[in-house]
């Protein structure tokens, strides 16, 4: 089923996912193998309501005011980028003719592409963020040496609601392929979609405001949590790493710098940028105001090593294995299922302790209880995208609450005590206490334990 605009009938960008299909969850074996065709996961409705419909939160480390009257989040501009036997990747077509593209042809085609078939890959350029469907095509052309490979992609001030044109950018890439210099389509989509942006903004991309991550989390905040991933990537995110997602979590709370490497395909290491970033959500007023943005990035490549070299705190992914020897430029580097820091300091993090395995086994316990509930009971008023997105949020809760109010007592000291309410392990966790209490400011004593006494 597709939705027409109102402004233009014949124009079917935006794809409606039927109501009762119900989303289907790859094997996490076959999770590095979803390429291109992830749109064709459902998106489920959230309390009654279409997950198509509008909505007023952003995801992290985006401007929530880069959507229009009816929902549709701004389209910047369209581009078509093509493999050039002499010049390598460059951009073909865009509008509005004028934009400033610069580095988008490397951004929407990963170094490594001419080895797939097909891809989609999100990515940031300045203030914007961007989507682009790749495909390679073989032809019998001496010119071309066998294949032509292409990205249609659009950019826009938001990621969240990008998705929605997956579909769409993935049947132009094919017709980009097949009947090159045919724009007519993407003309019109742009002439549908492009964006009012406001006289003399500076077009810089905020944090996503406290406010958004309130007590309705699971109904109001959760469709923004889910629609830059199809149903179960959540899931599929943590059983990947397994144990591994408590190493995670607390370098996400900790702002650090996160490098994700990966061989094509990109596009789902592009949702475990996003999946990282929804690790350190914390929904207390106020908490973290203080503390670096953590901007999820998603793809990059060396010629985004200039901005990274400015930023404090992000989460992206790369295909480069030259970033590896780029130390200065990241914390925290994960290639495939290994999580290695070449920082001293924050090495005693790469271990699990007894509270660790504790609470990745409540997360598991939670999961079976969910589908048992789902399968005997018929309960589809949850799912696993709102169990794990909660889970880590009350975890953080329930830290950052215990830890003000300490902060606010008469005797500021963290007691071994406060430390188990909050999950954590008094000797174990002590390291990560120390760096968290001063990267987010929180005035208490630790009280130190003598590891020798029971």
């Amino acid at each position: 089923m597709v939705e027409q605009s109102d402004r233009a009938p014949l124009l079917d960008w935006e794809e409606v996912p039927p109501a009762e299909l119900a989303p289907t969850v790859p094997s996490p074996e076959t999770e590095d193998s979803v390429q291109s065709g992830l749109s064709s996961y459902p998106n489920e409705a959230v309390s009654g309501e279409s997950a198509h419909s509008p909505h007023k939160h952003s995801g992290p480390g985006e401007d929530a005011s880069a959507t229009d009257e009816e929902g549709d989040y701004q389209i910047v501009a369209v581009f078509v980028v093509t493999f050039d036997t002499r010049s390598g990747n460059m951009i073909e077509w865009c509008l509005p003719q004028d934009v400033n593209l610069e580095g988008v042809e490397f951004k929407s085609m990963a170094s490594g592409s001419h080895r797939i078939s097909s891809d989609f890959i999100y990515f940031r350029k300045g203030c914007y963020f961007g989507l682009a469907c790749f495909a390679n095509m073989p032809v019998e052309s001496e010119l071309e040496r066998g294949a032509r490979m292409k990205s249609v992609g659009i950019l826009s001030p938001s990621y969240t609601l990008l998705y929605r044109y997956m579909h769409f950018l993935e049947n132009q890439v094919q017709h980009q392929l097949q009947c090159p210099g045919q724009y007519s389509p993407l003309e019109a989509f742009y002439e549908d979609k492009k964006a009012v942006l406001p006289s003399g903004g500076n077009g810089l991309v905020t944090a996503c405001p406290t406010s958004a991550l309130g007590p309705i989390v699971n109904r109001c905040m959760h469709p923004e949590m889910k629609i830059t991933h199809p149903a179960g990537c959540m899931s599929q995110f943590i059983r990947f790493f397994g144990e591994q997602i408590m190493v995670l979590w607390k370098f996400a709370l900790l702002r650090k710098r996160i490098l994700i490497f990966s061989p094509p395909p990109v596009g789902v290491v592009c949702y475990r940028v996003y999946c990282c970033c929804c690790l350190a959500n914390v929904s207390i007023p106020g908490m973290g105001v203080s503390v670096p943005e953590f901007r999820p990035f998603f793809y990059i490549n060396v010629a985004d090593i200039a901005a990274l070299e400015t930023e404090l705190s992000y989460v992206a992914c790369t295909t480069e294995k030259i970033f590896e020897e780029k130390k200065e430029l990241y914390d925290v580097y994960i290639d495939n299922q290994n999580v290695k820091t070449h920082r001293e300091s924050l090495q005693p993090l790469l271990r699990l302790n007894s509270a660790d395995r504790e609470k990745y086994r409540k997360l598991c316990e939670q999961r079976q209880l969910l589908l048992y509930s789902q399968e005997v009971d018929g309960d589809c008023t949850s799912n696993e995208e709102d169990l794990f997105i909660l889970f880590f949020m009350e975890q953080n809760n329930r830290i950052f609450q215990t830890l003000s109010e300490v902060a606010g007592s008469a005797d500021p000291t963290l007691t071994a005590e406060h430390v188990r309410a909050m999950g954590l392990d008094p000797q174990g966790d002590r390291g990560f206490l120390v760096d968290l209490l001063e990267i987010y400011g929180i005035d208490v004593m630790l009280f130190i334990d003598n590891p020798c006494c029971p």
